[in-house]
């Protein structure tokens, strides 16, 4: 079973170092610096549970890997437009796409390249920074993948989803497989949009947020503006998710950053239109009125592109 990790960084690194160490055929795609300290000394993962470090092949290109059995896709939402066509060099015919991706577009996206019925949904609880090239720090104990169909037979779980299922678990992810994907995709967009929104805004990670009784009324507040969105959509949440939601965030460590914050902090690009933005505008089409979202993403919306560098002045 051979597996390509196209976007080998915060999050899609941590899988593949993880699927590499358990023995899986695993080759990521990367490009740049990291991709040179891959290739050189493989992939380090640092974190609360040890330090490990695994050798891994990389490529630059995806017409280098040839076509996979999996694909595990962890591109940033905001590099799409030239990762998406990366797809078809890897995505054979027999091939299955499991989108990580933060957001609830990532599958739909995928099969408008490749073609519909061979695209997973999966949403991601792994708190990861890349601090270096070739070097991904863990920051709490969560690696949780919950993924399934997006289209077709949601009534039980597929095979292709058992199958990923087994691999997850045999590189000591936490795996849950599932019939349909849309309902933890949402599940987790519920509760990342305001965590992605609220810590981003103020600069700071969920430990003094969470702590301050108003904020952490109006970050509850956001989570069910989402669900609100969620409902409007005929999403078919499970009952007690916003109870879920705070019980996820009660168990965090105080240090957690959004993946969002960490791009600010680095001045990267940022997420803000597929996590805030997509949020609104889902909202705005079926007329549900989500006000702290909306100034939330009005705050952070410059942010979708990379800062401009700061040169100093020559007198």
């Amino acid at each position: 079973m051979r597996i390509c990790v196209v976007g080998a960084g915060a999050v899609g690194g941590f899988v593949g170092a993880k699927m590499a160490r358990a023995g899986h055929d695993v080759v990521v795609v990367a490009r740049g610096a990291h991709l040179q300290a891959i290739r050189a000394g493989g992939l380090t993962i640092r974190g609360p549970d040890g330090e490990f470090r695994v050798k891994v092949p990389a490529e630059e290109r995806a017409d280098q890997v040839g076509p996979v059995d999996f694909v595990v896709y962890a591109v940033k939402t905001y590099s799409n437009h030239e990762a998406l066509p990366l797809l078809n060099a890897v995505a054979g015919d027999h091939s299955v796409v499991l989108t990580l991706q933060n957001g609830v577009d990532s599958a739909v996206e995928i099969e408008a390249e490749i073609g519909r019925g061979r695209v997973l949904g999966g949403a991601a609880y792994i708190a990861t920074a890349l601090v270096e090239p070739g070097v991904i720090e863990q920051t709490g104990h969560h690696r949780r993948i919950v993924f399934g169909e997006t289209t077709g037979d949601v009534s039980r779980v597929s095979g292709r989803v058992a199958m990923m299922d087994t691999l997850f678990r045999e590189a000591d992810l936490v795996s849950e497989g599932v019939p349909n994907a849309w309902v933890p995709l949402w599940e987790k967009y519920i509760y990342l949009a305001p965590f992605a929104a609220f810590t981003g805004a103020a600069r700071q990670p969920i430990g003094p947020l969470w702590s301050d009784p108003y904020t952490h009324k109006m970050m509850v507040a956001a989570f069910k503006e989402v669900e609100a969105v969620a409902r409007a959509e005929r999403v078919r949440l499970r009952r007690g998710t916003i109870a879920r939601v705070i019980e996820y965030v009660d168990s965090l460590q105080p240090t957690v950053r959004s993946s969002l914050l960490i791009d600010l902090q680095q001045g990267k690009p940022t997420e803000v239109e597929a996590l805030l933005g997509g949020v609104v505008r889902r909202g705005k089409a079926r007329r549900v009125k989500t006000p702290i979202m909306s100034t939330l993403f009005a705050a952070l919306k410059s942010h979708s592109v990379a800062a401009p560098r700061i040169h100093n002045s020559v007198l």
